[in-house]
């Protein structure tokens, strides 16, 4: 059933979570590769993502789906190393990077071939950077959202990792953005990345801030938490898209604005989703904008890369809130 030419060790490092709790608990065991089926191939990973679900997972508070990998890591970049028979699409020897639903910290991972993009003239770190943020602000903001040219959208925590894809493709196709920041420097990153304006929640009121900047008419689509504010500030029948709750669920909640205004409040999760609906993503991901990456249009914004063994300090380094951009690990 598989094509394997090359000699491919018959065990793999992997970062496990010996139980659940703090970075230290991450450690490197070695296991048996994964076992190829239909429709998927074997990457060889160079560089894997680091993102906020892993640190759930560590902590017991994102249990994976029932037919993912328990190892953490949603998206990697690396070289097909063996594929299912059935696969046509891909070659033995193409780099690739990827979403999966966990595997990625690990020297080698399962790959389905429709949710695989070609890395083309991008390198393995910035490969690994990539598919989590552009996967989720694509079919939040575009998908559900349908962000159109010439609207204004305001995202929350603008230098985070989505955040910061947020803006990019927002401008990319078009639209105003507004983004809260949390510090002086982290300003002067989301300028960088081509924020129209740009507001320090710490110093100021974003609600106030962002209805002064749009004349008082709100936003069309809101990304983030705040719940309440973001009904303050969106305009008539705007879009408020929920792709996380780190402030917590609202203790309470006035729908009066979302009535008023007509808003649609919606909300995703990526992890859980289906192959078909992760594949479409991927689709108009390659259609719409690898072309943009490839030229040099967009970049990941990558804040740190660390080598596979130091995955705890790459753990504490996302815990410490002072994260702006990417972490990416480095399998050496």
């Amino acid at each position: 059933m598989v094509n394997n030419p090359l000699n491919i060790p018959n065990t793999m490092k992997v970062i496990n979570i010996a139980e659940h709790g703090g970075a230290e608990k991450l450690q490197i065991i070695e296991q048996p590769l994964p076992v190829l089926s239909e429709g998927y191939l074997l990457v060889k990973v160079e560089a894997a993502g680091v993102n906020r679900p892993d640190v759930l997972q560590r902590m017991g508070a994102y249990p994976p789906p029932p037919d993912a990998s328990p190892i953490l890591g949603l998206e990697v970049a690396g070289t097909i190393v063996a594929k299912a028979d059935d696969v046509q699409q891909w070659q033995i020897g193409d780099n690739i990077c990827a979403l999966v639903a966990g595997g990625g910290y690990a020297e080698y991972c399962l790959v389905h071939q429709d949710i695989a993009l070609p890395l083309g003239h991008l390198s393995f770190v910035e490969g690994a950077a990539i598919p989590e943020n552009f996967f989720t602000v694509w079919a939040n903001v575009f998908q559900i959202g349908k962000l159109k040219k010439g609207e204004t959208v305001l995202i929350h925590g603008g230098t985070s990792g989505i955040g910061s894809v947020a803006i990019m493709l927002a401008k990319a196709f078009g639209a105003t953005v507004i983004t809260t920041v949390g510090s002086a420097e982290k300003v002067e990153v989301a300028k960088s990345l081509g924020a129209d304006c740009i507001i320090n929640y710490r110093n100021d009121d974003f609600v106030q801030h962002t209805l002064d900047y749009t004349r008082s008419q709100g936003v069309d689509i809101v990304g983030g938490d705040y719940v309440d504010k973001n009904y303050q500030v969106a305009a008539k029948f705007g879009r408020i898209i929920q792709i996380g709750m780190m402030k917590g669920n609202p203790k309470s909640l006035n729908l009066m604005p979302l009535m008023i205004k007509r808003l649609i409040h919606t909300g995703s999760t990526m992890r859980s989703r289906t192959v078909a609906e992760k594949s479409s993503i991927a689709a108009e991901l390659k259609q719409h904008v690898w072309g943009m990456l490839q030229k040099g249009e967009l970049k990941p914004f990558i804040n740190k890369t660390y080598p596979l063994d130091q995955v705890a300090d790459a753990h504490r380094h996302m815990e410490s809130g002072d994260l702006y951009g990417k972490i990416v690990l480095i399998n050496k």
